[in-house]
């Protein structure tokens, strides 16, 4: 299920233009998963695969005017409309066009990751969950969210759900504990996809 970098910018690119059109709807979702994460004022977080940047916004009033919010995407054009919809900050340092798999970021500069949809498009989930590992502090947070739960974005798709998805649960714990990670809680409903870990060390 994982892609290569050209086939996820390649598919994100032809999207980017009506992205947010298609899931108007999504804003609160992504508030109530990002306050999930506990963030505190002056904290530093990545979003990890941020898109068009609907996390920003919340991510940025959690940890405040003393806080750090970078977004990261391989897709230029995702981040183009990030800005155009002004999600970047306004001065556009927040936004990186870059590899999730290969950050620019130091060892254990973070607090926090968040990921929307993303565990799926990496090319090398395990490695790629270990680059966000150390990126972020121990006892860091990562979220892992998707608007809409497993069994309603197979539906989506016109897809049964699969055991060798890596988003369930029995899948994903391991690849988390081999990233660095400690899951703590797990979510698949419809409304929603949630899975929360620790940062070990």
């Amino acid at each position: 299920m994982s892609d290569d970098p050209a086939r996820v910018r390649e598919f994100f690119g032809a999207r980017a233009a009506d992205w947010d059109s298609r899931f108007p709807d999504d804003g609160p979702a992504y508030a109530a998963a990002v306050a999930e994460l506990g963030l505190r004022p002056g904290d530093s977080v990545l979003d990890a695969g941020c898109g068009t940047g609907r996390a920003l916004p919340p991510l940025r009033a959690a940890v405040g005017s003393s806080g750090t919010v970078v977004g990261v995407d391989l897709t230029p054009e995702m981040l183009e409309r990030a800005v155009r919809a002004e999600r970047d900050g306004g001065d556009g340092g927040t936004l990186l066009l870059a590899d999730v798999g290969r950050l620019p970021v130091r060892d254990g500069a973070l607090d926090a990751v968040f990921g929307a949809g993303l565990v799926s498009h990496l090319a090398d989930p395990s490695a790629g969950l270990r680059e966000l590992a150390r990126v972020v502090r121990p006892g860091g947070r990562l979220a892992l969210f998707h608007p809409i739960g497993r069994a309603a974005l197979a539906a989506r798709h016109g897809r049964s759900l699969s055991p060798d998805d890596l988003r369930a649960e029995p899948r994903l714990r391991p690849l988390l504990a081999g990233a660095g990670w400690r899951l703590v809680e797990y979510v698949d409903e419809d409304a929603r996809y949630l899975a929360l870990a620790v940062r070990e060390g």
